[in-house]
C-alpha cells in the first residue's frame, strides 16, 4: 500500500496538477489540459531508486529517478481536468507505486511560464525507508546499474538518455546527468 503525504491538498481553485521529473516529462500516459515547465523547491532529482520492475529486475536492478530532500528540481507540470482527476490518480498509482517506493504527496510547485505562479501538484517523492532506496551512488556505480537495467518498460539507459534529452530541450543544465547519458552511449 503506498504511503500518502499531504493528501488533503489536492486542488486550489479547482485546478489539478501533476509534477513530472523523470519519464512523466516525456511520457505522461494520461490526458491533460496543458503542460508547462515548473520548479519544485526542497527536493532534487536523483538516480536514487533501484528499479525492480520498469527499468530492471530484482536480480539485475536498474536505477531510476526519485525526488530526494534538498535543492530544487525542474520538471513539467500537467493540469488535469477535474472530471479526469480520479482516473489520472489511479493510473499514476498503478504506474509509479508498483513496489511502493515513492511517497505520494501534494507539494507546492512554481509554474515558470505563468508569472511564477505557485500551485499544488501531485508529486512522487522517494521513500528513504524503502529497501529500493539506493541513496547517493557515485558515478561509476550509477553507470553500472544504468547499463545493466532492463525491465518491462525498457532499458534503463534509454530512460536516462531520454530524461537528459528532455531536460536539454527545456534548457535545464544537469552536468552529472548529461555525463551519465553520454557515458551510456559509449
Amino acid at each position: 500500500m503506498p504511503k500518502i503525504l499531504n493528501e488533503n491538498r489536492h486542488a486550489v481553485e479547482n485546478e489539478y496538477w501533476v509534477f513530472g521529473y523523470g519519464s512523466l516529462m516525456w511520457r505522461p500516459g494520461f490526458d491533460y489540459l496543458q503542460s508547462q515547465p515548473a520548479v519544485l523547491t526542497g527536493f532534487h532529482r536523483s538516480l536514487s531508486v533501484y528499479s525492480h520492475v520498469h527499468r530492471g529486475t530484482a536480480e539485475k536492478p536498474g536505477l531510476v529517478f526519485g525526488l530526494d530532500h534538498g535543492g530544487s528540481c525542474h520538471g513539467i507540470a500537467y493540469c488535469v481536468a477535474p472530471e479526469k482527476w480520479s482516473q489520472t490518480v489511479e493510473y499514476l498509482q498503478a504506474r509509479e507505486q508498483v513496489t511502493a517506493v515513492y511517497l505520494e504527496s501534494n507539494e507546492t510547485i512554481t509554474l515558470t511560464q505563468d508569472h511564477h505562479r505557485p500551485v499544488n501538484a501531485l508529486t512522487y517523492l522517494v521513500d528513504r525507508d524503502h529497501q529500493q532506496y539506493a541513496g547517493r551512488l557515485n558515478f561509476d556505480q550509477q553507470l553500472q546499474f544504468i547499463k545493466q537495467g532492463h525491465g518491462q518498460s525498457g532499458k534503463c539507459l534509454d530512460y536516462v538518455i531520454a530524461t537528459a534529452h528532455h531536460l536539454e530541450e527545456l534548457g535545464v543544465e544537469d552536468g552529472e546527468l548529461q555525463a551519465l547519458a553520454k557515458a551510456c552511449c559509449v
